[in-house]
């Protein structure tokens, strides 16, 4: 019989906190060369060379908030995250040297580097089982709907007070960081006796590096990275510049995506959970409908509709497919990986796990306008190659990995209970 699901004692504060940070964020990232212009008063050919030297000199901080999230626990860290954030948003109107926005950029690249490795770790303390799931369906969903939000406000903020509005989003973006710190104070992490007792001896990144299934999970998630930057790098290059379709539809594209993030992403994740699906399984199928979606790309740059009506219709349909996989990979993929981590060492494996994303996203800008140079159908034709072998290296992988990684647990267990025994993998 299913047990009846049981809630971790402020596991509601997450969410929200993630919907105040996508505010922050959304604030700046859809014109973060512009807002960083007008902030600082530096032309756009410093500020993006800054913004890319910092933003790459900023992985290094991931092995060290690993190390930290073992030593001081997720929710330390991530105050020390958000401190560093709300400084230097508060800090970037002020910084008009050259010298002054590099230090700045540099110390807050490291802060937003780090700080997913360490959400997914902080998801990992206060949540067991199915509850993993849930949250990180419930936190994706949000962080979406802040980010549309926030992008929504900083435009209004700058059509009112014109540049001047850029200084103020900056300030709304430390206040926004700030609330969001203040929101996680209800959570209540989970520590288990066995994350109770010191590392074995040499414990640390040389165990990460050793751990050759997750290693292969972190392989896979790289793989369907480059999908995930599909949308915000190779689609607008796609419209704009082998379809000769408007410009307009970029945009559109990434609406569609994002609206559809924020309603649909709780219920996606929950009928996935339903279905009893394997979290491999189920990133598997996303990674599918990634490359179903793909594959209509390479359709669509082969018919080249000529008709902005037809082409905005089936373009809709494909982002609606390709955020669909997202909604059904996303939640499965990161939970997967998560479970997978021994619990006294997931900082450090969450920081692994991260190089991932940000490796993706460091490749994907040259990797995409390379292949689109060739032929607009190149690069889907790369996207769908790299869905389906890392489908297929979660899949190969399932058995060597953690039953109760690979098969949410059915109960979240409450602060201070012990998790249920997982039940073995069927043949």
């Amino acid at each position: 019989m299913r047990q009846k699901d049981q809630r971790t004692a402020g596991e509601w504060a997450l969410p929200l906190a993630a919907a105040v940070n996508g505010i922050g964020m959304g604030m700046y990232i859809p014109f973060t060369l512009v807002f960083f212009h007008y902030v600082t008063g530096l032309s756009f050919a410093v500020v993006g060379a800054v913004l890319t030297v910092t933003g790459l000199a900023g992985l290094g901080a991931l092995p060290v908030a690993g190390a930290a999230i073992d030593t001081y626990g997720a929710k330390r860290v991530l105050y020390a995250l958000y401190g560093v954030r709300v400084a230097g948003f508060a800090l970037y109107p002020f910084a008009q040297s050259l010298a002054a926005f590099a230090a700045v950029a540099l110390v807050t690249a490291a802060a937003d580097r780090a700080f997913p490795a360490v959400n997914q770790s902080l998801i990992g303390e206060v949540a067991r089982g199915e509850g993993r799931d849930r949250l990180q369906a419930s936190t994706r969903a949000l962080q979406n709907g802040g980010n549309g939000a926030g992008a929504l406000l900083a435009t209004f903020v700058i059509a009112f007070a014109g540049p001047a509005g850029y200084t103020y989003t900056a300030w709304g973006n430390a206040l926004a960081f700030a609330l969001a710190a203040l929101l996680v104070r209800p959570l209540k992490p989970v520590r288990s006796d066995r994350a109770a007792t010191a590392p074995r001896a040499g414990a640390g990144y040389r165990l990460v590096l050793a751990d050759r299934p997750f290693l292969v999970v972190t392989g896979a998630n790289f793989l369907n990275a480059l999908s995930y930057s599909a949308l915000s790098v190779l689609f607008p290059l796609f419209i704009v510049q082998w379809l000769d379709g408007p410009a307009v539809l970029t945009g559109s594209a990434f609406t569609v995506n994002t609206v559809l993030c924020a309603l649909a992403g709780v219920y996606v994740g929950s009928r996935v959970r339903r279905t009893g699906a394997r979290r491999t399984r189920a990133a598997a199928l996303g990674g599918g409908l990634f490359a179903a979606a793909f594959a209509a790309n390479i359709v669509l740059g082969s018919l080249r509709p000529q008709n902005d009506t037809v082409l905005g219709t089936v373009l809709v349909a494909v982002v609606v497919l390709y955020t669909l996989g997202e909604l059904i990979h996303s939640p499965a993929a990161e939970v997967l990986a998560v479970s997978a981590a021994p619990e006294e060492l997931r900082g450090r494996y969450m920081a692994a796990y991260q190089i991932s994303w940000s490796l993706a996203k460091a490749v994907a800008p040259s990797l995409f306008t390379f292949l689109l140079a060739l032929d607009g159908r190149a690069p889907w034709a790369v996207l769908i190659a790299t869905s389906a072998l890392a489908a297929a290296l979660l899949i190969r992988v399932e058995r060597r990995l953690p039953a109760e990684a690979v098969r949410p647990l059915p109960v979240t267990v409450a602060r201070g209970a012990e998790p249920a025994k997982p039940a073995p993998l069927a043949a």
